[in-house]
């Protein structure tokens, strides 16, 4: 599995709500505190964080869905 850098998810485009905002902080901080936990502590990436990668990646992609259609909905009024 390639290594993906949590900040390499990120896209500049949408806007985020603070509740969002707030999960990928909570997110952020899960994913430190692993690395923390880290057994061989040479920050080689031997913690898994797939999972927590994979929320952020949902939360980015809900949040785009929700900016389109909010674009379809002011183009119809």
């Amino acid at each position: 599995m390639p290594h993906r850098n949590p900040s390499s998810t990120q896209r500049p485009d949408v806007k985020l709500t603070a509740g969002e905002k707030a999960t990928l902080a909570w997110l952020v901080a899960r994913m430190a505190k692993r690395g923390l936990a880290d057994p061989d502590k040479q920050g080689t990436g031997t913690v898994d964080l797939s999972d927590l990668q994979r929320k952020a990646d949902r939360i980015y992609e809900r949040a785009a869905r929700r900016q389109d259609t909010n674009r379809g909905a002011a183009k119809r009024k």
